[in-house]
């Protein structure tokens, strides 16, 4: 099937709008309803995992049988670089990326906006709810070193799934294992700065944050470039390093079976 860019930029809006928005109500949450300001309650940040996980799992069912389910600017051009993926296509889906995140964090902030008052009446400390900041906070290069190596791991395994999976099965079968790896990442590498490995997934919620008045924004100081300039060197470094390694083999490989199978028929 054929689609066109606006069915596909329309795809990537909703998948990336459902991914947000239930991840960004998963942090509010946790974190809203904790028992006192600066306590986790609700399952802490073993729900946080789960929670984004599943959400990941819900926005590629919404959008994978049209655009494919990219949803992070990061892996779209991870495709393009490794030749998977058209470059003339990358600017409309990484608009709907963006306007999706974007998108999905307004309408938490809206649902929320009661209980975020109750507990936050400035808006002074609660933006990491719904956009990331770092542990380390002396310094930008823990983080950035935390985003490339954890969106190279994300891709170059979506990368090997895509190369596993049967071609009449992966819309089944990659949902529920696109949830498993972001849980077992963020369970592994969620801590260094707070689990973006998504430029849209961060900049979408934190343009939000900015326009609707939060204090602290990560914008002075420059925070905002970390989950941005690091998934989309990450997300490169993952898909050629993957091709190198294992895609050009199991290229290979498969263009020999086709020879060969040519010359038994023949």
């Amino acid at each position: 099937m054929i689609f066109s860019r606006k069915q596909e930029f329309v795809a990537e809006l909703l998948g990336t709008f459902v991914l947000i928005f239930l991840g960004s109500g998963t942090n509010c949450m946790v974190t809203l309803f904790s028992s006192q300001v600066g306590t986790l309650v609700n399952g802490g940040y073993t729900n946080s995992v789960i929670g984004w996980g599943l959400s990941v799992m819900f926005g590629v069912v919404m959008s994978i049988r049209i655009s494919g389910a990219h949803l992070n600017p990061a892996v779209s051009l991870a495709l393009a670089v490794t030749g998977r993926f058209s470059w003339r296509k990358l600017p409309h889906y990484v608009a709907g990326q963006f306007i999706g995140a974007f998108l999905g964090a307004a309408l938490a902030f809206v649902v929320y906006y009661a209980k975020w008052h109750q507990y936050d009446p400035g808006l002074a400390y609660t933006a990491n709810i719904l956009t990331t900041f770092p542990a380390i906070t002396t310094s930008l290069w823990p983080g950035l070193i935390d985003q490339v190596v954890g969106t190279a791991l994300l891709v170059a395994v979506l990368f090997g799934l895509a190369d596993l999976l049967p071609p009449k099965q992966v819309m089944w079968l990659m949902p529920g294992a696109v949830c498993l790896l972001i849980i077992v990442i963020g369970i592994g590498l969620g801590g260094m700065h707070g689990y973006a490995i998504n430029p849209a997934r961060d900049l979408g919620p934190r343009i939000l944050v900015w326009l609707v008045g939060f204090q602290h924004t990560g914008f002075a100081e420059g925070v905002w470039l970390v989950p941005v300039v690091g998934p989309l060197i990450g997300g490169c470094l993952g898909g050629i390093l993957y091709d190198r390694l294992i895609g050009r083999a199991l290229q290979q490989a498969s263009a020999q079976t086709v020879l060969s199978e040519e010359r038994g028929s023949s």
